[in-house]
């Protein structure tokens, strides 16, 4: 998700006024990771499965960034090139991939998340993150608003378990960590709400995919 200064895109209008949103209706139990999917992969879909099954979810939705600001964003393919590339590798009829951020013109997470609760009031969102974006997560914009929206679901990422858990951002929200064994309840906490998620991981990483792209292409 975007969470600097950069230019927003402009948003798109619809007939109706409404971006167009992935699958969803009153009392859903949905969660949502964001990300700049450069490129996603098989970890991206491990994740979700894992909080698919263990937060009984009803669907998960991938949203897409425009470009994330506190990254590299000089060489990132264009969105519709990265939808189509998560489209392909989430292939699971409970993911849904979504460029919502870009339809409504959103800069920062916290606005797109504050979107979608004002505009699907009745469904209960889950923000899903790796272990590793926890770790820096006190960098995000109205980042302690976030965790007042939804509650937070981290999943385990190799290497990132001591960071994460010692970060900024956990030691804050610590008081509010709730046990994993109420996983399944989780989606109707009361925020906010912390819970670590812990499952198979994946080695597989964006950065990683991309210099052994670069590293082929010499």
């Amino acid at each position: 998700m975007t969470n600097s200064l950069t230019q927003a895109p402009k948003a798109v209008k619809r007939r109706n006024g409404l971006a167009l949103l992935p699958k969803h209706a009153p009392g859903m139990k949905i969660g949502l990771l964001g990300g700049s999917f450069n490129p996603p992969h098989e970890g991206h879909r491990l994740a979700s499965l894992i909080a698919l099954r263990r937060l009984n979810l009803d669907c998960i939705w991938w949203l897409v960034t425009p470009g994330n600001p506190l990254k590299q964003n000089s060489d990132l393919p264009a969105l519709a090139t990265r939808l189509q590339a998560c489209k392909k590798l989430a292939h699971h009829p409970a993911i849904f991939v979504s460029g919502v951020e870009a339809e409504i013109g959103t800069r920062f997470t916290y606005d797109t998340l504050h979107y979608l609760t004002q505009r699907c009031g009745s469904v209960d969102f889950v923000w899903l993150m790796g272990a590793d974006n926890l770790a820096s997560f006190h960098r995000w914009h109205r980042w302690r608003e976030i965790a007042d929206l939804m509650p937070l679901a981290v999943i385990d990422r190799p290497n990132s378990t001591l960071r994460a858990t010692h970060s900024r951002a956990a030691l804050y929200l610590e008081k509010y960590r709730r046990d994993e064994g109420d996983s399944a309840l989780f989606a109707k906490a009361q925020t906010p709400a912390l819970m670590f998620l812990h499952g198979p991981r994946s080695q597989q990483s964006s950065s990683a995919l991309r210099a052994r792209q670069a590293k082929a292409r010499v």
